[in-house]
């Protein structure tokens, strides 16, 4: 089962299922009006959701027109939490490597996570804001589960029979702002402004043998103006699974139907172990500039990458191993001081 958020005037839009292959939708404002109710009451909505889904499957939906991806929010266009994590230990060693901070050993073992900011996403296609270029505007793609409710000190299992919903994230992030926000020992807050993501939201049962022991295995590709820049395998190097993660955050808090946990940057070593080598070396490429810095401090001795800079163009997408785009495409362009959009 696919489903998405179209806008209809208000903040949390209306709430659609999706065809397989992204080709059509209908409305489901019978069954929920937004995709938060209905994870609010997911006993009673998510079989008839299902059987809506199966009836377009079927050509028998009444209803039923083309899904425009492009013109889709964010499925939750807002939410009660999004806790972002740190599973691919590879990219926190890599990106506190570049700003001179120790790697304590406990991060192979207890999960990195903040808090970010949840009361308004960026669509799938709409524009990242860049008031101030010196910022250094990184992208990060990710993936992300959105749970149902979750009990404070929840098991494994649990969490896992929590996950209702699988999609992709920008997490974009000001690199420049982070360390001296750091620097004050309370966490991000400035350097990282509104995620976006994947058109549609996915159940794991929809993705099949690729959604297993908590982890999306096929590759996330990212491409930056056009060029293909990372595709590393999301199975592999994930320190943490998902349900590890939902268990991290559930350790002194309950959890809310409608939190959004991520996995952190996807991130691959290379086959000798190190960092990985870009695409133009044979390697799988990065899922954030930031890391290709990092190499590129290491090989020259400073970074030759820059960050984004108005008109780049970011593009996060995962393909079935059939070329099928699973969760249609984050395809955003970065808005400039000079664009009222950096200043919205």
């Amino acid at each position: 089962m696919k489903l998405a958020s179209l806008p209809n005037g208000t903040r949390d839009g209306a709430l659609v299922v999706v065809s397989k292959d992204l080709s059509i939708c209908v409305s489901a404002q019978a069954i929920a009006p937004t995709l938060q109710a209905a994870l609010d009451e997911w006993d009673n909505t998510a079989p008839r959701l299902r059987d809506l889904a199966d009836r377009l499957s079927q050509g028998d939906a009444p209803g039923a027109q083309a899904f425009e991806s492009g013109k889709a929010l964010s499925p939750l266009p807002r939410a009660f939490q999004w806790a972002d994590g740190s599973a691919y230990v590879n990219h926190v060693a890599l990106v506190r490597q570049a700003r001179g901070a120790d790697m304590p050993a406990s991060f192979w073992t207890d999960p990195l996570m903040y808090q970010g900011g949840s009361d308004g996403f960026l669509a799938p296609c709409a524009p990242i804001p860049l008031a101030d270029p010196a910022w250094g505007c990184d992208f990060e793609a990710e993936i992300a589960v959105i749970t149902g409710d979750v009990a404070q000190g929840c098991s494994l299992a649990e969490a896992e029979a929590a996950i209702r919903l699988v999609l992709l994230v920008n997490d974009v992030s000001l690199r420049n702002l982070i360390p001296g926000e750091l620097g004050k020992g309370f966490g991000f807050f400035q350097s990282k402004p509104a995620s976006a993501f994947s058109p549609v939201a996915v159940t794991p049962q929809e993705l099949g043998l690729h959604w297993r022991d908590g982890k999306l295995h096929l590759p996330l590709r990212t491409s930056l103006n056009g060029t293909l820049y990372g595709r590393p395998e999301a199975g592999i190097d994930m320190t943490f699974s998902f349900p590890q993660l939902i268990a991290h955050a559930a350790k002194t808090r309950h959890l809310a139907a409608g939190s959004i946990i991520g996995s952190g940057t996807v991130s691959n070593r290379g086959a000798d172990g190190g960092p990985g080598a870009p695409i133009s070396e044979s390697g799988v490429g990065y899922s954030c500039l930031a890391e290709q810095r990092v190499v590129e401090t290491i090989r020259f001795g400073a970074p030759r990458t820059p960050f984004l800079q108005a008109g780049d163009r970011v593009r996060i997408e995962m393909l079935a191993p059939d070329g099928q785009s699973l969760f249609g495409a984050i395809d955003q362009v970065v808005a400039g001081p000079g664009d009222g959009s950096a200043r919205a």
